[in-house]
């Protein structure tokens, strides 16, 4: 097994410089703590730049945001509750998801980061959750529980964190949520009190891709569940390296 840190490409959270220098660091400290190298996208970057620094990337990890996407992408009308879009942002994930998809590069979408993911697989955002479903958890600010689909990727990995329990408690924050899936996408995760879809995971065999509503990056450290979706995240990560550089050489081989 390689030595090699996987480098995992991470776009900057928000255009706002304050936002991304307060939170930025939630990211980068647990992709270090599983034994990656977190390769800043900063959006003021010609796109051109954006790409060359994630030609060097191992896989991708698509941040939180205040923003929300422009409904617009979705062919919806924007409701009065749904925040500023952030246009770089956007466009920065739009290449990393790109350049992952062609590559079959692992990818790990965090709140914004998973609702990104799903309108570029042509998917759906619910854009205020109180307004659109009735009996809803308070999913902004608070603490609650997921119930993870039985036979999904996500569900081993919460069978290794906690054997034998049904529903998991998760660090929540956002108002919107997906409502039609992406191409490609299934459901791995659910708010059992009011259905809001928490999590999504990809179908290829061949790229691992996995969305949670949530923040793991605020618990990480204390928390088995959170510390080990970062860690699967990191072994795909280095997985997909070592099979890169073998055909590489495979291919240098025969020339």
């Amino acid at each position: 097994m390689s030595s090699t840190k996987p480098r995992i490409a991470i776009p900057e959270p928000h255009s706002s410089r304050q936002y991304t220098g307060k939170r930025l660091q939630d990211y980068v400290a647990p992709i270090e703590a599983a034994g990656g190298e977190a390769v800043i996208i900063e959006l003021a970057l010609p796109s051109a730049e954006q790409a060359h620094r994630m030609k060097s990337c191992d896989a991708v990890l698509l941040p939180g945001s205040p923003a929300d996407l422009d409904p617009e992408k979705y062919g919806e009308v924007k409701d009065p509750h749904t925040a500023a879009a952030d246009v770089a942002r956007d466009n920065a994930d739009e290449l990393l998801l790109q350049d992952a998809y062609n590559m079959r590069k692992p990818v790990f979408g965090i709140c914004y980061g998973v609702q990104s993911l799903n309108v570029w697989r042509t998917g759906s955002l619910v854009q205020h959750i109180e307004s659109k479903i009735a009996h809803e958890v308070k999913h902004e600010a608070r603490a609650h529980t997921v119930e993870v689909k039985p036979a999904t990727m996500l569900a081993k990995i919460a069978a290794e964190a906690e054997p034998n329990v049904a529903e998991h408690w998760v660090n929540s924050s956002h108002h919107q949520s997906l409502a039609t899936l992406g191409d490609g996408l299934q459901l791995a995760a659910t708010s059992p009190h009011d259905g809001v879809v928490e999590a999504v995971e990809g179908t290829a065999p061949d790229q691992w891709v996995l969305g949670v509503q949530w923040h793991p990056e605020r618990t990480y450290k204390e928390d088995k569940f959170s510390r080990l979706l970062f860690e699967r995240f990191l072994a795909e990560a280095r997985r997909w390296h070592e099979q890169f550089a073998a055909k590489k050489n495979d291919f240098e081989a025969v020339r």
